[in-house]
């Protein structure tokens, strides 16, 4: 029987994906401390969650009246550690759950994140995962010494050739060059392991990579991309996606779509799995989970809403004024998230203003909270998974680790009675706990299945 995939979404950061999370009275305030992220793991595990995935940015979200001063005063994601080095730590506390980091290919260079990933996926006995991004901002091209964010869709011609570097690296070394053989003084097979000659349009590389293959072949790779550009990417590259559809219909014509092109590039659709974002809010009744609803729904200022927006489409929400429309040549300046900004074009059939991104968006609120009990939660779970708008999850929680344990309390117990999600982890890599195959050396430039 078709299993379900649940991932848990996390930021390396002062709070959740919910910029108002570190206000909320039963989170927890020792989110720079190793031990804040292995009590979230360790939850995660107890759940069976295939993966614990940290989503980043390299800036704080400050293009919003171009000062730091009001995000900082209200936390707006302003604490953001490096999440490679939190996952590490996540993963020395837990033992079979997947752990994910993103790592953006406009402002890092290919054989250092290879060489990164592929050392996490040996330390922690192949349970390890990269995100893909190409960043979003000007503030994150100001931290990394660049005058201008790259154009959108050169963003995603870069990190084509940023893929090819890094998937050559980790296809450098064969299974079974490492022999370790003090007897003869053979340390590795030279006949398999393979110099590097790369030559781009933006990217060269020339070089024999560093990290033998490891438990799972290489770490899996998840992917986001919501533009028309960003799902061309995702289905050449991408083992598991995260996406966010606004209606269970929309979900299935988009589920449909992207694995129909996943197919016409020579890939196998079925070993591409397809997470859609969920906020659950969740008690022992609904009535409980609607007053934590409510409490939720007090923490949110406005603040954290522009701030958020500015953000992620690279335009200074505060030059605006609330109900002020947008003009064309603004709406076509926004570089950032480009599927946001149409998706609220496309709703409201005009120009929009700052009133409609906030409404339409919900930024920096839950996006369409499932509130309920464990049996409400699971029947809507169940509703798109067995409708084929989604293969899984991507669980947001909206404090921690409080959201999580509730989930893990009242949904995963619910989910297990009906068949749609394990008891127990399939195996020790990530790979096997996703049912995804360890990948073939170069299966990804000849279009061949892997094994």
């Amino acid at each position: 029987m078709r299993q379900m995939i649940l991932v848990g979404f996390l930021q390396a950061q002062n709070c959740t994906t919910l910029a108002s999370a570190w206000r909320h009275p039963d989170a927890r305030s020792d989110f720079t401390s190793a031990a804040y992220y292995q009590r979230i793991g360790q939850v995660l595990e107890e759940g069976k969650f295939q993966l614990a995935f940290f989503d980043d940015r390299l800036a704080m979200p400050d293009i919003y009246g171009g000062n730091p001063a009001e995000v900082v005063a209200n936390g707006v994601r302003v604490v953001k550690i490096d999440p490679v080095v939190t996952m590490m730590a996540m993963g020395f506390g837990t033992k079979y759950l997947g752990v994910g980091s993103t790592a953006s290919t406009t402002y890092y260079e290919p054989f250092d994140v290879a060489r990164r990933f592929q050392t996490v996926d040996h330390m922690l006995g192949g349970r390890a995962a990269w995100n893909v991004v190409t960043s979003v901002n000007d503030g994150e091209a100001h931290n990394m010494g660049r005058e201008l964010h790259m154009e959108h869709d050169l963003r995603y011609d870069r990190a084509d050739e940023f893929m090819e570097i890094v998937l050559s690296c980790w296809d450098g070394w064969e299974d079974g060059a490492l022999i370790v053989d003090k007897t003869s003084g053979l340390f590795a097979d030279p006949s398999k392991v393979h110099r590097l000659e790369y030559k781009g349009k933006f990217l060269n590389s020339s070089g024999t990579f560093t990290v033998p293959r490891s438990p799972q072949g290489h770490p899996v790779i998840i992917q986001a991309g919501a533009s028309a550009r960003g799902k061309t990417f995702s289905a050449r590259w991408a083992e598991t996606v995260f996406v966010g559809y606004a209606d269970l219909e929309e979900g299935k014509r988009q589920y449909a779509d992207f694995k129909t092109e996943i197919a016409r590039l020579g890939r196998d659709p079925d070993l591409t799995t397809v997470n859609t974002i969920a906020y659950p809010v969740v008690a022992e009744t609904r009535s409980e989970a609607e007053d934590k609803m409510a409490v939720i729904d007090s923490l949110y200022k406005e603040v954290d809403g522009l701030s958020l927006l500015s953000e992620a489409l690279n335009f200074d929400f505060k030059r605006k004024a609330m109900d002020e429309a947008f003009s064309r040549d603004e709406l076509a300046g926004m570089s950032g998230m480009q599927a946001m900004r149409d998706r609220v074009m496309r709703l409201t059939g005009r120009d929009p203003t700052v009133r409609d991104f906030l409404e339409i968006t919900r930024r920096g609120r839950p996006r369409e909270a499932i509130v309920g009990s464990g049996k409400d939660i699971a029947d809507r779970l169940e509703l798109w998974f067995t409708e084929r708008a989604c293969d899984g999850y991507v669980v947001a929680g909206t404090h921690m680790p409080g959201s999580f344990e509730d989930f893990v309390r009242f949904v995963v117990p619910e989910l297990q009675r009906r068949g749609l999600y394990r008891t127990e982890y399939a195996g020790a890599t990530l790979r096997e706990n996703l049912g995804l195959p360890v990948p073939r050396r170069n299966a990804w430039r000849l279009g061949e299945a892997a094994e």
